[in-house]
């Protein structure tokens, strides 16, 4: 377990660091003037040439990506023209608009993401794995069938239609819940609660039918299994045969994709947020999109890289306390 803990270990580090190189030569490298990005269309040529000497763009390009690293790890210092402003670390850079420090814009507004996220997730797991467990304990009957075409009709939905269908019927036809309007659980956890609540259930409904499916198949090829079926020569019941054998084996598809969508989540659900009003990570992606903010895009993507290797991470170690067949792979 040591040497597989120790051998992902090294793999995640490995995969940061290489999508640490291409977020920068996407973003830096890559042709257009950085300098002129920076300082915006109304700046002199001298304007620019001074901009372009704060961020040192004259260096070789292998410097400008070890200076990028430096600010990761240990902080970095920003010529201001006159003064030094130092930005410690982890040093994602210095926003082009707003001229705050990347990392402090991303810690503001990943309390909101993380709130969407995880009521989310935990949702669509329950939602996703109980609708696939039924089917199957079901299977042959229409009750399937009907789990099916609901599957069927979630995986087909954009979540930004469901969202507007349960706005509509919940809070201006019956009136039920407030139209959602962030609040933070330090503030108010009740509000906070009542808020997300709907954004919560349009990506669960939207995002629980691949684990359906998922679970559905996984637990039918375990069923058809050998020592399944030398399970049920002996006596043992069906309803034990689905919970305990079939389930299981179902555990290590399900634990994987909710490790891609839970990194995914952290990174920013751009049309839940927008939608449903949540200022979160996903949001300000597209504002900084919008507004060619380089250092603001670069910073989110590199989160939402490192939230989807930390997440496939713990699924890996998860995946092995499940089965330790996996231990040896």
């Amino acid at each position: 377990m040591t040497r597989f803990l120790l051998r992902r270990l090294g793999g995640a580090l490995f995969v940061l660091l290489a999508l640490s190189v291409v977020v920068y030569a996407a973003f830096y490298v890559a042709p257009g003037n950085v300098a002129q990005i920076a300082c915006g269309p109304r700046c002199s040529p001298a304007q620019v040439a001074q901009v372009s000497d704060q961020l040192r763009l004259g260096d070789p390009l292998y410097v400008q990506y070890a200076h990028f690293l430096q600010g990761i790890f240990v902080g970095h210092d920003y010529s201001t023209g006159t003064g030094i402003l130092h930005c410690q670390a982890p040093c994602l850079g210095r926003s082009y608009q707003d001229d705050q420090q990347v990392t402090q814009m991303i810690l503001t507004k990943l309390p909101a993401t993380a709130s969407l996220a995880i009521g989310a997730f935990v949702l669509w797991i329950l939602l996703g794995v109980g609708t696939g467990l039924l089917s199957v304990w079901r299977r042959g009957r229409a009750t399937e069938r009907i789990l099916t075409g609901l599957t069927l009709a979630g995986m087909a939905t954009p979540v930004f239609v469901v969202g507007l269908l349960l706005i509509i019927v919940f809070c201006s036809a019956l009136q039920l819940l407030p139209f959602p309007d962030y609040v933070p659980l330090t503030e108010n956890p009740e509000q906070w609660a009542w808020n997300l609540l709907l954004p919560w259930v349009s990506l669960a409904l939207v995002s629980a039918a691949p684990y359906a499916r998922m679970t559905r198949s996984s637990m039918l090829e375990t069923l058809a299994e050998d020592h399944v079926r030398t399970f049920r020569a002996y006596g043992v019941s069906e309803r034990g045969l689905v919970g305990r054998h079939a389930l299981r084996g179902a555990l290590g598809p399900v634990i994987a994709l909710g490790a891609l969508d839970i990194g995914s989540m952290f990174g920013g659900a751009v049309l839940t947020e927008s939608l449903f009003n949540i200022p979160g990570v996903g949001r300000e992606l597209v504002d900084a999109v919008k507004n060619v903010d380089l250092p603001v895009v670069v910073g989110l993507v590199l989160v939402t890289g490192f939230f989807v290797v930390l997440a496939n991470a713990v699924a890996d170690i998860l995946q092995a306390m499940a089965d330790r067949r996996v231990v040896l792979s």
